[in-house]
Order: structure tokens, then sequence, then C-alpha cells
């Protein structure tokens, strides 16, 4: 591999001469092989350019077909090259990091226009792998062990086998079993209560092998958001236990769809606390010789966990729109919660004295310790003035307890911004009315450079906006039924997007009944593995793709998209994340809901043109559409030149 794609003169700073280089790439490169020439990139590139050089974080605003994309990692890759460090480029979720490295995505284009050979790898979330122990429970239960014994006899050999290590390679990917649906995959998929560290199979685990590969990358690592905050939330931890962290030192960071960072970095910043998880992990002080002052300890400390579940439980309610339940907080609750830290510190001064004698095996004591110290100190941010946000979850491990901090602009700035590296979010949706402040707040960024240029493309003469009667409010078989003929109008061709999987489970369900949909192969969210109902909604142009989490990032040109149909507003559910949010802003609906709305639903419309060529329908139903004021804001976020028009009815 050439290291520099350019002549590199030692003498004159690297980034001016990489901008050089990238210029000519989108002047003169690309052109000679059929690329058009796009003045946005080039505005853009000079752009990076100063960020690069300064080492500073930039907001790159950049509409759809500006091709944002090819810029970032034209610059990614030759900061690489010249750090002799990886870039970092983190998507919004999983199925988008599959899409940047698909045989016709933008990194295979440039490796093939500009003789480059690039190393880009992809590290993947911990959940997106096979947990091995888990896939031997699954293959014990009645239901689906077919199912799952046909994917243990899979496995490659060395997995059950002491193997030569030569032979080891990756293995395991969410991605390489598509028929799972999520609940499938929910029972051998690695998840949190999985303690990997004291797991005999670690070393033939695919995600181990999956993480010791992408470490190697001389170019590019390709993660997700939560994949990358949760290497910086754990990125001390690690080093403290002796190991590697989840990302090897990197020398950029590109955030695509940077707008969901946050939401990332607050999910990363959580403890998950679960009373069957604790019992197990708690009672491996019971398999030695202790004293039986510690064993008392043990007991009394597992009576009062389940006493505290019990009463959580007891008073938390479901949350609509949301997975999340809310707890009703009580003096009684917080009590209880005070004994169990309590319990727990006895415990912990029983170890410490039981250490001494040795009696206890080493590894498994300091796996106790750990759980006891993140325990701790979770249940000991409630006696902190600014207290945290908290829900409850319910899932096969049972009921568990979500613990959020508020620090989440502390962490950002500590650990992300004060380093004195490249950092680009790249997005179409940046701003609100104008402003970064919005995003900039959100992440407690404090001095960032920005700029923001539109698409090149005529949306006046490709996109159709239309929306219903805002006098009349539409039930949800009334919607259903103006989507089924919607439908028949495009022959399918459609994305439908939801806000929450609980409406597309309401839409699903209904439009199982009127049977409109049977000469359509509908698609839903969650019944496959996420990349392969994308790559099915692409080859089958006559498909209908209904989706949660698509509306940020999926590409999909020419006729198989032809119709966005939005079956509510996206505004944020009313969980106790966006309660906290509320409960922090002088005006909750303008400060709060509205920017999250908006920033939304300009993603969403902006899946339908994805090429100059391309032509379709928007189709907004939801009942603030109603609202005047809302229905003005929405105008507002709309291409230059498109307008609201009414959708006719049968």
């Amino acid at each position: 591999m050439n290291h520099y794609p350019f002549e590199f003169d030692p003498k004159q700073p690297f980034v001016r001469q990489a901008s050089d280089w990238i210029a000519d790439v989108f002047y003169e490169r690309l052109p000679e092989a059929g690329f058009e020439i796009r003045d946005e990139q080039i505005y853009m590139a000079f752009q990076l350019e100063r960020a690069y050089a300064e080492k500073r974080t930039i907001f790159a605003e950049a509409g759809v077909g500006t091709g944002k994309t090819l810029v970032y990692l034209l610059y990614a890759i030759s900061y690489a090259r010249y750090t002799r460090k990886p870039a970092v480029i983190a998507c919004a979720d999983e199925s988008l990091i599959e899409q940047l490295v698909k045989p016709e995505g933008d990194i295979a284009k440039l490796a093939r226009h500009l003789d480059l050979t690039v190393d880009a790898r992809l590290g993947k979330s911990a959940d997106q792998y096979v947990c091995l122990n888990k896939l031997d429970d699954a293959r014990g239960d009645f239901e689906d062990a077919e199912l799952f014994d046909r994917i243990y006899r899979e496995l490659p050999s060395f997995v059950n086998r002491p193997d030569s290590l030569q032979r080891f390679h990756p293995y395991g990917s969410r991605r390489d079993y598509p028929h799972l649906n999520d609940e499938q995959w929910s029972r051998i998929g690695w998840d949190v209560f999985q303690d990997c560290l004291v797991c005999e199979r670690r070393h033939r685990c695919g995600q181990t092998l999956s993480r010791d590969h992408y470490r190697k990358s001389a170019d590019l690592i390709i993660c997700s958001h939560d994949f990358y905050m949760e290497h910086v939330w754990t990125y001390d931890a690690r080093k403290r236990e002796g190991q590697l962290p989840l990302l090897p030192e990197h020398s950029s960071v590109v955030f695509d769809e940077g707008h969901l960072l946050e939401t990332a970095a607050q999910n990363a910043l959580t403890y998950k606390l679960n009373h069957s998880v604790f019992e197990s992990i708690i009672t491996r002080l019971l398999q030695d010789e202790i004293r039986e002052s510690l064993a008392l300890a043990v007991e009394e400390a597992i009576t009062q966990s389940e006493f505290v579940f019990r009463l959580i439980d007891r008073g938390s309610e479901r949350v609509e729109g949301s997975n999340r339940k809310e707890i009703a907080w009580s003096a009684e609750l917080l009590k209880e919660i005070n004994r169990l830290q309590d319990t727990l510190t006895v415990i912990e001064e029983e170890l410490v004295f039981e250490s001494g004698l040795y009696t206890i095996d080493a590894y498994q004591l300091r796996i106790v310790e750990e759980h006891l110290e993140m325990i701790q100190f979770a249940l000991s941010l409630f006696k902190r003035e600014d207290k945290p946000i908290s829900w409850v979850s319910r899932d096969k491990e049972g009921l568990s307890l979500v613990i959020m901090p508020k620090w989440v602009k502390e962490v950002l700035k500590e650990h992300v911004f004060s380093r004195k590296m490249p950092v680009v979010f790249s997005s179409a949706t940046l701003s609100v009315g104008g402003s970064f402040d919005y995003m900039a707040d959100l992440l407690g960024i404090e001095d960032a450079l920005s700029f923001s240029v539109p698409s090149p493309y005529e949306y006046a003469d490709s996109m159709s906006l239309l929306v219903p009667r805002a006098d009349v409010p539409m039930s949800t078989p009334d919607k259903t039924r103006a989507i089924h003929r919607l439908l028949r109008q495009s022959g399918g061709r459609s994305l439908i997007l939801f806000p929450s999987m609980e409406q597309l489970a309401s839409y699903k369900a209904e439009a199982g009944q009127d049977g409109e949909t049977e000469g359509f192969t509908m698609l839903y969210e969650g019944t496959a593995e996420i990349s392969s109902l994308i790559e099915r909604f692409q080859r089958d142009e006559t498909s209908v793709l209904c989706a949660v989490t698509l509306w940020e990032g999926l590409d999909i040109p020419g006729p198989s998209l032809s119709q966005v149909i939005v079956w509510e507003l996206p505004f944020p559910p009313n969980d106790p994340l966006f309660a906290s949010r509320r409960a922090d802003a002088a005006s909750p609906f303008e400060q709060v809901d509205m920017p999250y709305m908006l920033l939304r639903l300009k993603q969403g419309i902006g899946r339908l043109i994805r090429a100059r060529d391309d032509r379709g329908t928007v189709v907004l139903f939801g009942d603030k559409m109603t609202d005047a004021a809302i229905r003005e804001q929405v105008r507002g976020i709309l291409p230059e030149d498109v307008g609201l028009a009414i959708l006719d009815e049968e």
C-alpha cells in the first residue's frame, strides 16, 4: 500500500498537502471516473481542512447529495496514515456501519477510482455477537431447540475443539443470522449481564476475535455511536483492570449522523441493576469456606435486594410509546435502598478481612467486588442533590433498574472534546433555525467550527409532500386505509416510519386484518436482522419496509424507495429520560420536544431523494399535524419550493 496517496513533502504542512490532493480528487480524478463536480464537496473540503489543521471540533451540516461522506473519508484516511493511527468513523447504529463497507459503498468507490487500498474494519458492539454460554442454554430449551442446535453445529471447528490458533477467524456476528428475529437473537446474543471476564471460552469467542481483528486496522475503524461511547465510558476502568480499551488510540473521529450522539452517550452512561444477576454473582462467595459472618451478610443482602425489587415492581407504571416503566418514588423505597447499601457495605468490609485469609478464589473475589462497587456507586446517585434519571425495564432476566447520571456533558467534554484531535459531526440536520446552539448545548461543546451547505437537488421538481386535512382527525383504521390506498397507487416501493415499536406493532396488527397488503412483500423491523431487511427492500422493488430506527442513514436511491410515509410526527416519548430534560428546560415543548421532532422528521424526509434522478412522495400523518403552529414549523424544515399539499380522499 502506498503510504500517502500523494507525493508528500516533509517540509510542508501535511494537512495543506492533503487538502490540495483532495481538491484534485474532486476537480479531476472523480470527474474523469464519471462523477460530477460538486461545489458543495469542494466547500466542505476546505472547511474540514481547518478542523484537521487546528485539531478542532466542527459541525459539518451538508444536505443530501452533497457527497459529504467522500469528503470526510478522504481526510480521515490521509490523516490516519500521517499519524500512524486509524481514524474512527462512528455511525448512528449497527445497520449503517454495514452500509459504509458494502461492495458498492463509498469506501469501495474511493478504493476503485483512486487506486487506493483502504484498510477498513468493523468494530461491532458486544450485543452483535453470539454468546456461547447463552447458546448452550438455548439449545436446552424446548422452544426453537432445533434452530439453536443447528447454529451450534455450524460454529467453526476451533470453537469447541482445541484447534490451532492459526485457524481462528472472526465469526458469530448478528449479520450472519439474518433469519433470526429480534426475540430469537436475544436468547443467544450477548447482553450486559454476561460475565466475560470469568468466561472460560472468552478466547474462542467471536466477539473477542473480532476485537483483535479491528484493533489492527491501519486506516479506518467503523463502529456505532453506542460502541464509541462505551469505549469512552469504560476506558479508565478497563485500563485499571489490565484490559485493552475497546478502541485503540486513534487520530480523528467522525460522528456520522452526529445529531444522534447525545442519545448514545446517555445510553452508555447507564447502570443496570438486576436482582437475579446480583444473586448469581454474590452467591459465588458461598461456594468457598468462608466465615459465618460473611455468609449471613450475603444472605441478608439477597433478601434485601429481593425486597427492594418487589417494591420497585409494585411502584412502577408503564409509559405509553416507550419500553420503559416509570418509577413512583416513595420515602419507603428510598429507605429500603439505603438499607440495601448498608448490607452491601457490611459485605465489602467482610471481604477486606476475608481476602487476607485467601479462602476465596482471587478471580471470583475480584468479580464480586467490582459488581458490588458498581451497585454501590449507582445507588449512591440517589443521594445527590442532582438526582439521576431512572426507569424500570423487564426482559427475560426479569426486572431491571436502570440508572443514568445527568453529567453526560462533563464526560464528553473531558474524554472527547478536550482532546487535541479533529472531531467531525457530519449530518444533514445539525442546526435548528440556522443555529448550532441546540446541538452544542446538548453535548457540552463550548468551542467549535461550523458550516452548512444545502442539497444540490431541485426538490421542487422531484418531491411532493402530502398531508391530511387539518380539520379532520384520523383514527388508526382511517390512517391504515389511507396508507394502503397510497401503497396501491405507488405499487409498494415505500418506507413507512414509526416513532416507536409499539406503533409499528399496532399498524402491523391492523394491516393483517384487512388483507389489503396481501399483494405486497411487507418487511417489518424486528422480524429479521435489520441489514438483511434493507437488502431485501432494495432488491424487491415492490416491497414495503416498516421501521422505527431508519429515520437516519438509510440510503436507497432508485425506484425501490419512491414513497416515504410518516405514521406519526416523531416527538420524543414521555419516558423518564425526556421527562428529565423537560424538567430542566424553561420552555419544555419549544426547547426539548420541537427541536427533537424537527431534526428527526427532517432526517426521515431525507430518505426519499438520494440521487439526482430520484422522484417520489412524502406523506405526513399525525394527530399534531392539525395544530396550525406545528404545521407551520414543519413547513419551515422542508426543502426550498416544496410546499404542503392536501392528501386526496377516497
